[in-house]
């Protein structure tokens, strides 16, 4: 899920070392990374997975029962746990508004529907401070919405706090013009996945050897310094806000 061209190469160095740990366990793995649109979807519901990263939120909704729940990355994020993420709360360098909570009633963008990050955390964060968001942009990604923020077609998105610690390290350009005006609690952070019949402890086993055998410098281009278990029932816990209602 956190493959850019900043990320690509530790990406696929990451993968050769699971690759060989999953050989070792006796689980066929491929000589390299599925990417693009059949990464995302078709691919976590295809019967041919072996592993791969989702999104809480679509694991909860649509993947539980369906794929094996491995673990969460640690990604050391600041004043989160280990195995959990939140959302950063972004506006544009010039609004005038410095805080969340000043941002009632402001025109959002947000990535997809079954984003737990972009959409799910951010309302109910909303919801807990006593605001009301108001759909306005639905962009198809974390980098489309901070655009969106930054061109005007609204004034605030929620982005994966991870996303946002790589854009800000990029030439993307991606992060520029925007400010932080707040972040969301933790809930768990995005699930590795294996498929259905998998031996997870096998799969977790050459996951966990091969993020300890990342070099120090993949491990901070990452940000994935570990792996976590983190129990099925923590994701079904984190409630379900419904989808965004655009505005008319």
């Amino acid at each position: 899920m956190y493959d850019t061209d900043r990320t690509e190469g530790a990406n696929d160095r990451l993968w050769a070392q699971v690759r060989e740990g999953l050989r070792a366990r006796g689980i066929a793995a491929p000589e390299a990374l599925t990417r693009g649109d059949g990464a995302y979807m078709a691919g976590w519901l295809s019967p041919d997975l072996v592993l791969a990263q989702c999104c809480g939120y679509p694991f909860r909704a649509r993947l539980r029962g369906q794929v094996t729940l491995i673990g969460a990355g640690d990604h050391r994020l600041a004043g989160t746990p280990a195995g959990q993420y939140h959302s950063i709360l972004v506006a544009r360098d010039d609004d005038p508004r410095a805080d969340f909570t000043d941002f009632d009633g402001a025109a959002f963008a947000w990535n997809d529907d079954l984003s737990q990050s972009g959409w799910a955390a951010p309302a109910h964060h909303a919801a807990r401070s006593g605001i009301r968001l108001v759909p306005a942009w639905r962009s198809g990604g974390h980098r489309a919405s901070a655009r969106a923020v930054r061109a005007g077609k609204a004034d605030l998105a929620a982005l994966d706090a991870v996303t946002w610690a790589i854009m800000s390290e990029d030439d993307s350009g991606d992060a520029a013009g925007l400010k932080e005006v707040g972040r969301t609690g933790a809930t768990p952070a995005l699930p590795f996945i294996a498929g259905k019949d998998l031996d997870a402890e096998a799969v977790f086993a050459a996951l966990d050897a091969a993020i300890r055998g990342l070099t120090d410098e993949d491990r901070a281009v990452l940000h994935l310094y570990g792996l976590v278990t983190v129990p099925e029932a923590d994701y079904l816990a984190v409630p379900d806000p419904g989808p965004p209602v655009p505005a008319a």
